[in-house]
């Protein structure tokens, strides 16, 4: 084959991580994957170096790929976007963007990234309704202040 028609995925195994994140419909555009890769949302830990918690920062054989790299089967996605921060097993390969229940079928999100994101999402939940976990213990003062503002001043003089 010519230098412009690259061969099919099918037949090389591999595939560039711009046009795999376009493919499976985690951006846009590719413009946008490239961004995003270029601009650290996106890391790699190459198939065969083993699941890697979500919360570990260690970075031991987590990769900041470039654009061009090629990714296959097994690989380990770390794609930040937004509030939520998703790990993914690539499961199948694509150069073709198609409809979404093909694009879903190119990736498995891991149980601890689901739980990490529906963890962080009910957080965000409450501090929107104005709730917000406290560090500690409330103290006494605090305790008789939260009573008088649930049932009013009821102190006796």
């Amino acid at each position: 084959m010519t230098e412009r028609n690259p061969p099919p995925a099918a037949t090389t195994g591999r595939v560039r991580l711009d046009r795999w994140l376009w493919a499976a419909r985690f951006f846009k555009t590719r413009a946008q994957a490239k961004a995003a890769i270029e601009g650290g949302k996106v890391h790699l830990e190459p198939a065969g170096a083993g699941a890697r918690p979500v919360a570990a920062t260690d970075g031991s054989s987590r990769q900041r790929p470039k654009v061009s790299k090629e990714i296959a089967v097994g690989d380990v996605l770390e794609i930040r976007r937004g509030w939520t921060t998703q790990v993914m097993e690539v499961t199948g390969l694509s150069e073709q963007r198609g409809n979404a229940t093909a694009a879903a079928a190119l990736y498995r999100e891991t149980a601890e990234s689901i739980e990490a994101r529906e963890a962080e999402r009910a957080r965000r939940r409450m501090e929107n309704a104005g709730l917000r976990v406290p560090q500690r213990r409330p103290s006494k003062r605090d305790r008789r202040e939260l009573a008088k503002l649930k049932h009013g001043d009821t102190d006796p003089p």
